[in-house]
């Protein structure tokens, strides 16, 4: 078979990753991985820039000609079918609110209406990147999660993303199920693993890398504030597993590298529930991100 590549994208409030991706092995193509970091709050116009440098970069590096399409993995609210972004009061992509990124895309990079340009949710991505990074995935039924800025999730069966139906929450989103006094997301995320520690100790961090770094230092109150984490990402996910009857469930995102303060108690949690569901940690949430965006263009 000849082969296809296509551009995929990670994109953040704070970076755009670029890779080529040759879809029909569903691999990175050798060099072409690229980076840049920016304000997202910066004018439309400044923000496109900064993404056409990044995509030109990763082909150029990449040496691939017969580049098919484009996939973002895009954070929301957003409208993945339109491509329209309604993000909104969240300290990120202040500007572009209501626009059209698939156009803003087509005329940046001066490509014709025809040309595929698709979105998808980052935690869906990083699920599918993950289904896609391991075969045998592709048989199973899996629920990803991404631990970060906010609470990701994402239901998968035999590689297709279910987000309608009894057996999933509604949207397929685990970020706003009502949980103790708020939502989910208050208590697993960054601002609650924050939040915890102030708790404990009375002190105001400024992000989880210090809180990590405490844990790191023998903190036990930040050791605390993990493991209280992890009871409550069990508590929140054990109805779902069992619901979906997933055989795999994947943790992604930043605090995921902090993993080793949270999964002994999640993973006691859930043996204690009866559960032998198969948990794991994903070793580079970035290219399966990657993966999980252009898989929307697989062509085996």
């Amino acid at each position: 078979m000849n082969k296809a590549y296509a551009v995929g994208l990670d994109i953040g409030g704070t970076h755009i990753t670029a890779a080529i991706i040759d879809i029909v092995d569903m691999k990175v193509i050798d060099f072409s991985l690229h980076k840049e970091s920016f304000d997202s709050n910066l004018p439309v116009e400044e923000v496109m820039a900064i993404w056409e440098k990044a995509i030109k970069t990763s082909i150029e590096n990449s040496k691939a000609k017969n580049i098919v399409g484009l996939a973002a993995c895009m954070p929301g609210p957003f409208d993945y079918e339109n491509g329209i972004c309604w993000i909104k009061d969240q300290s990120k992509y202040e500007h572009f609110y209501g626009l059209n990124v698939r156009y803003l895309f087509q005329g940046t990079l001066n490509l014709t209406s025809d040309f595929p340009i698709l979105f998808e949710n980052d935690a869906v991505c990083f699920g599918k990147g993950e289904v896609f990074k391991d075969s045998d995935n592709l048989s199973k039924k899996v629920m990803a999660i991404t631990l970060g800025t906010g609470l990701g999730a994402c239901f998968i069966d035999k590689g297709i993303s279910i987000s309608s139906g009894d057996l999933v929450p509604t949207d397929g989103e685990i970020y706003n199920i009502p949980f103790k006094d708020g939502i989910a997301e208050d208590y697993v995320s960054a601002r609650g693993l924050l939040a915890k520690y102030f708790a404990l100790s009375g002190k105001k961090l400024n992000n989880c890398l210090e809180l990590f770094n405490l844990a790191k230092a023998e903190d036990q109150l930040a050791i605390k504030a993990f493991q209280e984490m992890g009871e409550d990402l069990a508590e929140i996910v054990m109805p779902w597993l069992e619901k979906f009857s997933a055989n795999s469930f994947i943790i992604g995102g930043k605090i995921a590298n902090a993993s080793e303060f949270f999964l002994p108690v999640f993973n006691q949690k859930i043996k204690e529930s009866g559960s032998n569901i198969t948990v794991s940690v994903s070793t580079d949430n970035e290219i399966a991100a990657l993966l999980g965006a252009t898989s929307l263009l697989y062509t085996a």
